[in-house]
């Protein structure tokens, strides 16, 4: 979908994202990149921090095919956690899902590392593998990157798949955000309406009365809104209160069903189910984040 990749983009250029990757590559030696689900690239290739053994893989449409292979493996099981997949040659690639709500829209990952110290033996089946696809490397050269491959503990990597899970939660955060930020080109109607929604949000506003308060019809307004945002006024009005609310839940005096209330949220109820659909976790979830963060 356009829509996950443009996302994908925006989280890509960003502030937020680059500080991370260059502060985790350059604390881990490691890749690390942020791909959405469509995307049918190899995530690390000609990037900082390619590993020089996966490098030269690439090279060869049957050795990319395989590492292309594990990507997609990785797709079809980190949608809602991560997860770590060893590949032909015996490395391994980890995967965090990225979410919007309960949208998939991308994946964070991180590999081209050994889970244990690699051995002759291990290399003599690979340089076999490697003759098969068709791969030509100079055997010392390869020896040398392949014996230089990062080596981590299970520890270590329980430690880096954490950290990659938790600035996905970041990123999610961030997409919200994003959606929720007004387009430099919207009509004029659309400002207008959305300070009306923005002003108005704690109390209990229609679709009616927006469309109202700029001169427009029901219908009109319904079509000239999706376009302009790409969401309908329900989902655009849970998402600036559910905006507001995350901002209250800073502030530990205050009860989760005053939050609501406080939000623009008829109810506790509904306030809990749609906080849930728009960041993936509940408020109290969301809170006690923050605690330990």
């Amino acid at each position: 979908m356009t829509e996950n990749k443009n996302l994908i983009e925006a989280l890509v250029n960003s502030r937020i994202y680059r500080d991370y990757e260059r502060a985790f590559s350059e604390t881990t030696g490691m890749p690390v990149a942020l791909r959405a689900v469509e995307s049918w690239q190899l995530p690390h290739h000609n990037r900082q921090f390619e590993n020089p053994f996966c490098s030269t893989l690439a090279q060869k449409s049957r050795s990319c095919a395989a590492c292309l292979q594990t990507q997609q493996q990785l797709s079809e099981t980190a949608t809602h956690e991560a997860k770590t997949i060893t590949c032909a040659v015996g490395l391994c690639d980890v995967a965090v899902p990225v979410r919007l709500g309960e949208r998939l829209i991308g994946f964070l990952s991180t590999g081209q590392i050994f889970n244990k110290k690699p051995t002759e033996a291990s290399f003599s089946r690979v340089v076999k593998l490697l003759a098969e696809w068709g791969v030509q490397a100079d055997k010392s050269e390869l020896r040398e990157n392949y014996f230089n491959t990062k080596v981590l503990s299970a520890k270590q990597h329980e430690a880096i798949v954490r950290l990659l899970s938790i600035f996905a939660q970041h990123l999610s955060i961030a997409c919200n955000q994003i959606v929720v930020q007004e387009q430099n080109a919207e009509p004029p109607v659309i400002v207008r309406a959305k300070k009306f929604i923005h002003d108005h949000q704690t109390e209990e506003i229609s679709l009616e009365q927006v469309a109202k308060s700029v001169n427009t019809s029901r219908f009109y307004f319904c079509k000239v809104f999706k376009k302009a945002t790409g969401i309908n006024f329900t989902d655009y009005l849970s998402r600036v209160r559910t905006e507001r609310a995350k901002n209250l839940l800073l502030n530990p005096n205050l009860r989760v069903s005053e939050i609501a209330y406080e939000a623009g949220f008829q109810s506790l109820t509904h306030f809990n189910r749609v906080f849930k659909r728009v960041l993936g976790q509940s408020p109290t979830e969301y809170r006690g984040q923050l605690a330990h963060a």
